[in-house]
């Protein structure tokens, strides 16, 4: 009996303390379950009410920003994503890759990345293209951005 009361305890700290399903990056469509082109409804739906909402202008036009926890979902265009950043550490890729991961990880785990001194790039930047950038400090990545190119 007492080791059932143990084994229970561990899947019930187990479970707290596993990430979420949509903890996961996927390279040009992603991170934490929020999709690009995704609405603000859909955001809120994925991630809950954010901790604050920031609105301005740019060259590009009107945007939007949900800030959570260390994300944040830009709607430039104040309609869909068209970009998610994390610095959170729970959000990785399916090969490991994300927040505290070295450049040589980036470069060895993501097909496809090319790597400049403080970015490492999959896709093409040119306008409508897809992009994630792993952003680095001293060989580590310290944010992952999935994104619309814009200019």
């Amino acid at each position: 009996m007492k080791r059932l009361a143990v084994l229970l305890a561990a899947v019930a700290v187990a479970a707290v303390v596993a990430a979420p399903a949509g903890a996961r990056i996927v390279p040009g469509q992603s991170i934490a379950g929020v999709k690009l082109s995704m609405t603000k409804n859909q955001v809120r739906g994925v991630l809950g009410t954010p901790t604050a909402i920031t609105h301005g202008s740019n060259e590009f036009g009107t945007f939007t920003v949900f800030k959570y926890f260390r994300l944040q979902v830009t709607f430039q265009g104040d309609a869909t994503v068209t970009a998610i950043k994390t610095s959170r550490r729970v959000e990785r890729t399916r090969h490991d890759i994300g927040v505290g991961s070295t450049r040589a990880e980036v470069l060895a785990k993501v097909p496809g990345v090319r790597c400049f001194r403080t970015v490492c790039q999959k896709g093409a930047s040119t306008p409508g293209q897809r992009i994630t950038a792993f952003f680095l400090f001293r060989r580590h990545v310290t944010s992952v951005l999935v994104g619309f190119v814009i200019d």
